[in-house]
């Protein structure tokens, strides 16, 4: 019997390892896009842009929505999130992550994608295409990355109630409690463990 229970928890644990060794390296690609913006944004005199962990839903959202398109160009159409015609999933994916369009609409949601996500051709993508504007813009004080594929995604976000991406979620006390898939992962598995 405890032979058996071993069988079933391998596939499980490599899983978990597959699913965290592509999380940290989606999550390498997006904090080097991270520092580097603000690099571009400090050679230009302006603050740097602070992780937005809703703008990161989103934009991971966004990502996971383009993933199977192809790469026919590398820059994406400047989008200003609220214009739900331009992406098809935009409700389903606001939804997701507990958004609504009032608390969106000053933002701005920027895809590129760059075959193998070529960290210098990510940046150009960002800094040297019409995203520049938003980028150069002191207005937008929030980012968040997500990558899927050849896809990267940059949500920049405001101070403002119509740009803040502030979800409804995040007044509530048990806010702080989530536990994003990796964590609730090792969580499982350890759980799983110890009941054997």
């Amino acid at each position: 019997m405890t032979s058996l229970s071993r069988f079933l928890l391998l596939p499980l644990l490599l899983n978990s390892i597959l699913f965290i060794t592509y999380t940290v390296k989606c999550a390498d690609e997006e904090q080097n896009l991270f520092q580097q913006i603000n690099s571009y944004r400090a050679s230009l005199n302006l603050t740097a842009l602070k992780e937005n962990d809703n703008a990161k839903c989103l934009a991971e959202g966004m990502a996971d929505n383009f993933k199977d398109q192809p790469c026919t160009n590398t820059t994406g159409a400047n989008t200003v999130p609220g214009t739900e015609s331009q992406f098809s999933d935009y409700p389903n994916i606001l939804s997701n992550c507990h958004l609504n369009v009032t608390t969106t609409r000053d933002g701005a949601i920027m895809p590129a994608c760059v075959p193998n996500l070529v960290p210098s051709i990510v940046l150009t993508n960002f800094t040297d295409t019409q995203y520049a504007n938003n980028l150069n813009d002191t207005k937008f004080t929030g980012i968040g990355i997500g990558s899927k594929n050849d896809w990267i995604v940059v949500v920049l976000t405001t101070d403002t109630p119509e740009g803040s991406y502030v979800t409804a979620d995040d007044n509530s006390p048990n806010s702080a409690l989530k536990l994003g898939p990796v964590c609730y992962t090792l969580f499982m598995s350890v759980a799983f463990l110890l009941l054997m």
